[in-house]
């Protein structure tokens, strides 16, 4: 259990788009935006899960828009930024979460027939070259408002283990474009990201028993909740003013 939050984000007037929010660590962002005052387009697949969330949310008084779209497509990554701007009128912050792991258990490091083209393809357009693709269709309207990215890398970047070879290279991969990203959007766009450890979440890859490992390895000795995420990436979007080019773990010091 986490502690009930106790920094309030005034957003009211913002407008943020939050990729892969139908679940997970997106819609605890889109969640934590809206009710933070912003004005929020929630991307995810075209599926019932994305509609039920954004109408739980609409039905709790917050502003909350769906943009539907498979952001492993260029041509509808673009169709995504597009919508969002008519929707919203311009962006201030843009969260590129949305990932895959392409796999429902780990892919052993050493079983290198598991990775095959079509694996690669998908691993690397979902979790590396959308967050191209989205932050490119609309760096515009963020040096506009002078706005903020922040990308949801993974520990996995950094070495140690993940759902696959392909999965953890394509998170190292967004954190070596968060940083040139930052390089090319500066002075007007921040450009950070997260690379969040444990989560609670029903990501499709199991790992098996994370409570346990957590209470084993993890120096807070819990599984990080959505909303711990959440919390660090809002701050990222609205505050600090003064980091960019960072990728910060967030792992309850899993790695210290």
């Amino acid at each position: 259990m986490t502690a009930p939050a106790l920094i309030d984000f005034k957003l009211h007037g913002r407008r943020a788009l939050v990729t892969g929010s139908a679940s997970g660590i997106g819609l605890a962002t889109a969640a934590r935006l809206a009710r933070s005052g912003a004005h929020v387009a929630m991307n995810d697949l075209p599926t019932a899960a994305l509609s039920q969330v954004v109408s739980d949310l609409r039905a709790q008084g917050l502003r909350v828009e769906a943009v539907p779209g498979d952001l492993g497509v260029s041509a509808s990554a673009r169709d995504v930024g597009s919508k969002t701007l008519e929707l919203l009128g311009g962006l201030d912050y843009l969260v590129n979460n949305a990932g895959t792991p392409g796999t429902r258990v780990p892919i052993p490091p050493a079983d290198l027939e598991a990775l095959t083209d079509e694996f690669w393809d998908r691993i690397l357009r979902i979790n590396l070259l959308s967050a191209f693709w989205m932050t490119k269709s609309l760096a515009a309207a963020l040096t506009e408002s002078r706005g903020a990215v922040v990308n949801t890398v993974s520990v996995a970047a950094f070495g140690g283990g993940a759902s696959s070879t392909a999965y953890a290279t394509a998170k190292a991969g967004l954190a070596g474009l968060t940083r040139e990203l930052a390089r090319g959007l500066a002075p007007a766009v921040r450009v950070n990201g997260i690379a969040p450890g444990f989560v609670n979440s029903n990501w499709e890859c199991s790992f098996g028993d994370m409570d346990a490992a957590a209470r084993a390895t993890v120096p807070l000795a819990r599984v990080g909740q959505t909303e711990d995420y959440a919390e660090v990436i809002v701050y990222l979007c609205a505050g600090a003013a003064y980091i960019t080019g960072e990728v910060l773990p967030v792992t309850g010091g899993m790695r210290i």
